[in-house]
């Protein structure tokens, strides 16, 4: 059975290496899965999630990439690190989104900066506000640093990509596939609402 894997990149440049490692993590992923990834690149909804925030609404570009991750079995979200933490753009995107919607679903965690010294930032900004949210966090973060792409990468990184892509397959497989219910399922009909005499009301009102 395919499954959905969404990827949020919260990258700014273009291109850029907060992008290149969601890539590789919905790669090393797919290694595991059966897995349909969509990859969304949150500076191309910039001034949809500002607008959201100031008004209450999603722009039809900003619901896009709300409703995928809603739909999605498995969330991939790639923050760069700045002042040690994610930055305004990664927390902006996940301010508008709903309460619940990330509650009970598999997330995976990446995270790029200029050197090393940020990596904790995966732990003590990005963890936390994903277990706020009620996610299921994979126990393997994975952090890239500007030299780790030097030359291929060093030996450590791809080794950390592959684990935490095979336990985020895991904790997907693990699941039954989400099934997004459409709220006006519960709606009752005219019909109901008349106790079963909509035809005869409706007829009434033709005359």
């Amino acid at each position: 059975m395919t499954r959905s894997i969404v990827a949020i990149s919260a990258g700014l440049s273009q291109p850029s290496s907060t992008r290149l490692l969601a890539d590789r993590l919905t790669a090393a992923i797919a290694k595991k899965l059966d897995a349909d990834v969509q990859t969304f690149e949150l500076r191309d909804v910039a001034h949809d999630i500002t607008d959201n925030l100031l008004t209450g609404f999603p722009s039809p570009a900003l619901k896009t990439v709300i409703d995928a991750i809603e739909r999605a079995d498995g969330l991939v979200a790639v923050s760069p690190i700045f002042n040690a933490s994610y930055n305004g753009l990664f927390k902006s995107f996940f301010d508008v989104l709903g309460d619940d919607v990330l509650r009970d679903k598999p997330v995976l965690l990446g995270a790029t900066g200029g050197t090393a010294r940020h990596s904790l930032a995966l732990e003590h900004a990005l963890r936390p506000m994903f277990a706020y949210l009620h996610a299921v966090v994979a126990p393997t973060t994975v952090f890239a640093a500007t030299e780790d792409w030097a030359a291929g990468g060093n030996n450590a990184l791809p080794e950390r990509i592959e684990r935490a892509g095979a336990e985020l397959a895991a904790l997907v497989a693990a699941r039954e596939p989400v099934e997004v219910k459409d709220p006006f399922d519960l709606s009752p009909s005219f019909e109901d609402l008349l106790g079963g005499q909509g035809r005869t009301v409706t007829n009434d009102l033709r005359l």
